[in-house]
């Protein structure tokens, strides 16, 4: 038998050192596998392929966590905003002047908190936010200045109005209550510009709620930390007022599934990784008798599982060409 050992030949490991030491106990003398040898036993994933395999699954986890990290975050900022909404929406009102002491003022938690504003409606000043889409429908948000008695005009976002018929701006914009008006409204920040975009000229239409903008749009100084989405205002005004928001849904979205899936999927990676290893190493010890033996195992197994109705479907047809 150690006559017969080829050491060019896909022997596997076990198989092929038991022949070396056979060889040796007869004194003969023993044959080492040359440097051209096929990779047998486990040693093929020391090679430079193999190490290249496992760069690409590493490199390819790396990504899915990162992707996964960034749903995480953005799961956590919906939760986030989910409390905010649940603390500030049914707040009591708070005066103006003390939720915003400076004309510049605001503070991330502020977002959706309920402030009482008490002053009188500049309507010759109202501006409209183009690009506002509700339930589909293109409008208009309306922007009007409401006047404190300290001379200073908080922008109060009274509801949304839908495009005209016949032109570009609404048919007809609600008008304000007049006089002295006590408007509660829910805070909201700064919008940024619209990049590549610019308000209409010698109209009177925003691209955003840019609060720098607008207020050059306006005779009075106004705060321009944050303006206010109108919750209620009393006396109420003589028409339908322009239609207000509903309440944000509490919903987290998808965020914390798309999270787990791209954890999967980097553990997919090393899962297929395993899988192809498997399959090179049975190829490559084929001739391994332990190796065959435990082929013809696998194969036992797969023939005592009951057939199932496709696989019995199969056979019928083959039987039947």
């Amino acid at each position: 038998m150690t006559q017969d050992f080829d050491p060019q030949s896909r022997y596997g490991r076990r198989h092929a050192a038991r022949l070396q030491r056979a060889a040796a106990e007869s004194g003969a003398p023993s044959q080492r596998p040359g440097p051209d040898e096929p990779f047998v036993g486990w040693r093929f994933v020391r090679s430079r392929r193999w190490l290249g395999y496992f760069a690409i699954a590493v490199a390819f986890a790396i990504v899915c966590a990162l992707f996964g990290m960034w749903q995480w975050d953005r799961r956590n900022e919906a939760v986030r905003q989910n409390e905010q909404v649940a603390q500030n929406y049914d707040h009591a009102p708070v005066p103006v002047d003390r939720a915003l002491p400076k004309a510049s003022s605001w503070q991330d938690e502020q977002e959706w908190l309920r402030v009482s504003v008490t002053g009188r409606y500049d309507v010759d000043s109202q501006l409209l936010v183009r690009n506002r889409v509700h339930n589909g429908q293109p409008g208009f948000e309306v922007l009007t200045p409401l006047v404190t008695a300290e001379g200073r005009a908080f922008i109060v976002d009274r509801g949304w109005v839908p495009t005209g018929n016949a032109q570009d701006a609404p048919d007809h914009v609600p008008a304000p209550p007049s006089g002295q008006v006590t408007a509660v409204v829910r805070l909201q920040p700064n919008e940024p510009r619209i990049p590549g975009r610019s308000d209409p000229k010698n109209t009177d239409q925003v691209q955003s709620v840019t609060l720098a903008d607008v207020a050059s749009k306006v005779d009075d100084p106004i705060w321009t930390g944050a303006y206010g989405q109108l919750a209620s205002e009393s006396p109420a005004p003589s028409e339908a007022r322009p239609l207000g928001w509903e309440r944000p849904t509490a919903d987290t979205g998808l965020h914390l599934s798309y999270f787990i899936q791209w954890f999967m999927f980097a553990a997919g990676g090393f899962g297929f990784l395993a899988y192809v290893m498997v399959q090179e190493h049975r190829n490559l010890n084929q001739d391994d008798p332990e190796e065959r033996e435990r082929a013809l195992e696998r194969e036992r197994r797969k023939n005592a599982k009951p057939k199932t109705d496709a696989e019995i479907e199969d056979d019928l047809l083959a039987s039947r060409r």
